[in-house]
């Protein structure tokens, strides 16, 4: 877990990695739970038996969102702001589910912060005028990849932008 003690720490660290994650087991449960949260019930996640015969992974897989939804829970094991009070999910610029998540594989996330700007709406003026008005928010965009244990190609790669508020 690396900490940083506040927005400008924080920002101060763009264009470097921020860590990554251990690797944690994707299970059948996880994958039924978000297909009735969302609907998708699309035999390739929920009926192992048919995956086993129909499906080229011969097994079933997680949807490419439930891989994306784990960002967040992910993303708080990699690091933490101490100053920040919320995080909002901002948006994204690019998502690509490049390759299957087969269930009981192992998933991990690497992040990268490409850079971190003041959200402009929520400055205030800084005790030291020389350094800029000093950030109570900062608009991230964080790269999250995430990766199969033992696959060749990650099975996720998103460019998450979050509005950290101190």
């Amino acid at each position: 877990m690396r900490l940083f003690a506040n927005l400008d720490e924080f920002s101060a660290h763009a264009g470097q990695s921020l860590g990554e994650t251990e690797y944690m087991t994707v299970t059948q449960d996880m994958v039924d739970q978000f297909a009735r949260a969302t609907g998708d019930q699309q035999w390739i996640h929920t009926d192992p038996e048919r995956a086993a015969r129909e499906s080229p992974y011969k097994t079933s897989i997680a949807h490419g969102f439930l891989t994306l939804s784990l960002a967040p829970k992910l993303m708080a094991e990699i690091y933490r702001v101490e100053s920040v009070k919320m995080g909002i999910n901002y948006g994204a610029n690019k998502i690509r589910f490049t390759n299957a998540v087969p269930v009981g594989s192992r998933l991990r996330m690497k992040a990268w912060l490409h850079h971190a700007e003041p959200d402009q709406r929520s400055t205030q003026t800084n005790p030291n005028p020389e350094e800029g008005p000093a950030a109570t928010a900062v608009r991230a965009i964080v790269e999250c990849v995430f990766e199969v244990e033992g696959a060749h190609k990650p099975a996720c790669v998103a460019e998450l932008i979050t509005l950290l508020v101190a």
